[in-house]
């Protein structure tokens, strides 16, 4: 993507006002089950789908506003099961500005238990924004199958919101959520 800059978050916090802010919060959390009975999944991570292009496109869930307010916002997105947790300071990974739209993306990682991960997609359809901003949310699957493209290879041609593929990517190589390799496979 052009004019995209990565900088950190105080950084990206002192622009002008005539910055847009977006919150993504990845959310995931460990995952002991198997797809099929014999591929382990280990973890379960959240994207949701939006409305804003002509196909809905995938993006992390996130509050768009002028400062990013991630807490106060999840619960919209997300509904009550959201309040089981707090996306703070410390869980920020990395801010990146799109330039020639004036907009940060701020990148949030929170690790949940596989029981809060579930609490949040039951209860996501209740969500104060479920249907007008937020259309679901769609667990990433972090294997590839035999065929080498069922699996994460066909679910990233999807259509991303801004910069959200590549924040996906480093965070699931940098959080160590695929095993080794799998990527570069795509």
């Amino acid at each position: 993507m052009a004019g995209v800059r990565k900088l950190d978050l105080e950084e990206s916090l002192e622009l002008g006002p005539n910055w847009r802010h977006a919150c993504h919060a990845l959310l995931y959390a460990p995952d002991p089950g198997l797809l099929f009975g014999r591929i382990p999944l280990r973890y379960a991570v959240l994207v949701r789908r939006e409305r804003g292009r002509p196909l809905p496109a995938l993006a992390i869930p996130a509050p768009f506003s002028r400062r990013c307010r991630c807490a106060s916002e999840l619960g919209e997105e997300l509904g009550d099961a959201a309040a089981a947790f707090r996306v703070e300071r410390a869980d920020h990974r990395s801010s990146r500005t799109v330039s020639d739209r004036h907009v940060v993306t701020h990148f949030y990682v929170k690790r949940l238990t596989l029981e809060q991960l579930a609490a949040v997609e039951i209860g996501a359809p209740h969500a104060k924004d479920h249907g007008l901003e937020v259309l679901g949310l769609v667990r990433v699957p972090l294997y590839t199958l035999r065929d080498g493209v069922g699996g994460l290879p066909a679910f990233l041609e999807n259509t991303f919101i801004g910069t959200a593929r590549e924040q996906l990517l480093e965070a699931l190589q940098d959080l160590g959520l695929l095993k080794s390799g799998s990527v570069l496979r795509l």
